[in-house]
């Protein structure tokens, strides 16, 4: 009678092929290109002061427009009307990132940043 290997009931996992996974890096890499390319056209519009102050920018982190209410111009506290566009800018470069970072997500399915890393942070993601 000749032994049987033991079988521990676990089924082998198939073995991944690496051009399947090759092919699928280089859709997952063409299409963060393409969704790096469309963040430069996407704008957020984020506010402050109540909405005395506007800010548009990119989801490149590229400010568009700045819009200040002209009642702020004709006080005189140059220390709260520039507090605010700090807070202003401030706002919208994180909703920006916010964005640009919900892209990617969907692209890489929570691969993470050592995916975006790895391709070189394509936009400094």
């Amino acid at each position: 009678m000749s032994k049987r290997p033991y079988r521990s009931g676990k089924a082998k996992k198939p073995k991944a092929n690496p051009r399947n996974m090759l092919a699928q890096f280089q859709q997952m890499q063409q299409q963060m290109a393409e969704a790096q390319e469309a963040l430069a056209h996407e704008t957020v519009t984020v506010t402050a002061g109540g909405g005395a102050i506007s800010i548009t920018i990119t989801g490149h982190q590229r400010v568009q427009a700045i819009e200040i209410d002209p009642e702020l111009l004709d006080g005189d506290d140059v220390e709260m009307l520039q507090d605010m566009l700090v807070a202003a800018v401030n706002a919208a470069i994180e909703q920006s990132q916010t964005m640009a970072a919900e892209r990617m997500e969907s692209i890489t399915g929570g691969l993470g940043g050592g995916l975006t890393d790895l391709l070189g942070g394509l936009g400094g993601l």
